[in-house]
Formats: C-alpha cells, sequence, structure tokens
C-alpha cells in the first residue's frame, strides 16, 4: 500500500492505494474535520492523481467524526459575490467526486453534520457506523445550505424532512439515517472500514463501463420524463452491453461459468 498527499494541503487529506482502491481520508481530527476550502482542493488534487488501475475511491476520516461541516472561520466578512464564488468551488470539486470514473463509497462515524454531510451526499454508497449523527444546523447558524446540500440531501431524503431537520436543529442517529435513506448500510462501531472495503471490492469487481452507467445515467434518468428517460435507458443500455468486456462477461454467465445472484 502507498500513501501519498496533496501539494496544497499536505496533511489535511491523505491518499493510499491499495490495488484498485483508492483510499481518501479526511485529516483534521483536531477540528472534527471541518471542511475548509484546502482541504477541498486537497479531495479534488488526489481525483485527478489517480492511476488507471483505481476502480473505486472509499471516503473515511481520521478521528472521532467524519465532519463536523464547514468551517466557519473561512467565511468572515465575505461579501455576497465571494460567497456564491466559494459554493461554486465547493460544487466543481464535488460534481467531480459524484460524477467522475470512479464509484465513492463513503464511510461515516461520529459527526456528519452540514458540510460533512453534503459531502457524504456526494457518494454513491455510505456506510455508517452506530456511532454517526447526521444534522443541517445551518438554521441555528444564520446561514444556509452551501455545498449542494439543498439538492443532493433533499434527492436522498425528500425536501420535507430536510426542512424540518433544518428548522429545528434535528439530528439523525445511524439506525433513523438508514430508515430515511441517507445511508445504505449501518454496522457498529469499528467495523466500518471493513464493511467498506468489503463493499468497494465488489464494486470494483464489476465491469467498468456498467459503473461508469450507473452512476451517470440513473441521475440523468431520475431527472427526466418517463419518455425520455426510457431512451435514455435504451441508448445507454445499448452502449454498455456492447463493450468487449461486457460481451465477455455475458459468454462466461451463458457457459454457466459466472456466479449466480443469491440472497445476501
Amino acid at each position: 500500500m502507498t500513501t501519498e498527499h496533496a501539494q496544497a494541503a499536505p496533511d489535511l487529506v491523505t491518499l493510499a492505494i491499495d490495488g484498485a482502491i483508492a483510499t481518501l481520508t479526511l485529516n483534521r481530527p483536531a477540528k472534527r474535520n471541518a471542511l475548509s476550502l484546502g482541504m477541498i482542493r486537497a479531495i479534488d488534487q488526489h481525483i485527478a492523481s489517480l492511476p488507471e488501475s483505481v476502480r473505486v475511491i472509499v471516503l473515511a476520516a481520521n478521528g472521532d467524526h467524519f465532519s463536523a461541516g464547514l468551517d466557519l472561520s473561512e467565511l468572515g466578512e465575505m461579501s455576497a459575490a465571494e460567497g456564491v464564488f466559494h459554493s461554486r468551488a465547493w460544487y466543481e470539486v464535488f460534481d467531480r467526486l459524484q460524477f467522475g470514473r470512479r464509484p465513492v463509497v463513503a464511510l461515516l462515524h461520529g459527526a456528519v453534520v452540514g458540510g460533512g454531510l453534503e459531502l457524504a451526499a456526494c457518494a454513491h454508497v455510505r456506510v455508517a457506523e452506530h456511532s454517526a449523527y447526521f444534522g443541517l444546523p445551518e438554521g441555528q447558524r444564520g446561514i444556509f445550505l452551501g455545498g449542494g446540500g439543498s439538492v443532493r440531501i433533499t434527492k436522498l431524503m425528500g425536501f420535507s424532512r430536510v426542512t424540518e431537520m433544518m428548522l429545528t436543529g434535528r439530528t439523525y442517529n445511524a439506525d433513523l439515517a438508514l430508515q430515511v435513506g441517507l445511508v445504505h448500510h449501518c454496522v457498529p462501531d469499528g467495523e466500518g472500514m471493513a464493511k467498506a472495503l468489503e463493499l468497494a471490492q465488489r464494486i470494483a469487481g464489476n465491469a467498468p463501463m456498467s459503473n461508469f452507467a450507473i452512476m451517470h445515467a440513473l441521475p440523468l434518468i431520475a431527472e427526466q420524463p418517463m419518455s425520455h428517460g426510457l431512451m435514455t435507458e435504451s441508448l445507454v443500455g445499448a452502449i454498455t452491453q456492447s463493450a468487449p468486456e461486457a460481451k465477455a462477461r455475458m459468454a462466461e454467465f451463458l457457459a454457466k461459468r459466472a456466479a449466480k445472484v443469491e440472497r445476501s
């Protein structure tokens, strides 16, 4: 396993690569991994530097918390225009994380709050340890979401739940987060990394074009009228199944050499 660091912020986010899996780790535990623009840029630099051999990203964090949110000290006396550009900088990186070439599995523990939840919402699979709790305290801070959460988190759990969470300061524990769709898996404390890596290995075993289609086509189809969505599905399906690896896998299945679907 090799470890590399971002050029702009060498200690804020670390990168470890083990075969087909890259683990990005938020590394600001003394600040509860509060997200600074430097951390966001470090994530971006790491993504851009990944070798072709990497097929899946695991997003994790050092310390007791995944992320307690935006580093509010960066807001300061920021003007309205500066605030817009600040958000746009986050959007650009988060878009590359969600709509890049590699699926992302997020391992969540402790505080997953504000900007931390906005970051987690970019992942394609989310694993929460029992210690995880989720909140959007922007209303109590006198601010609003600025990292894409009003779109991404609302798509996960519905605008009504997001509204209530923001108005009242309510937090969700890991079990409730699983029920409402914020996370996909809930595991005991200390078992999250093993589960995240298990899922990452499973995802890495898929055909890369299938993973790409799943990541990119499904969000588009969800936004389209039914007739448009069905056309998108047919086109993406035809392109995906025409890939050489897809044809080889189908041949394995038809020859009864491929593993069958079994109950989880």
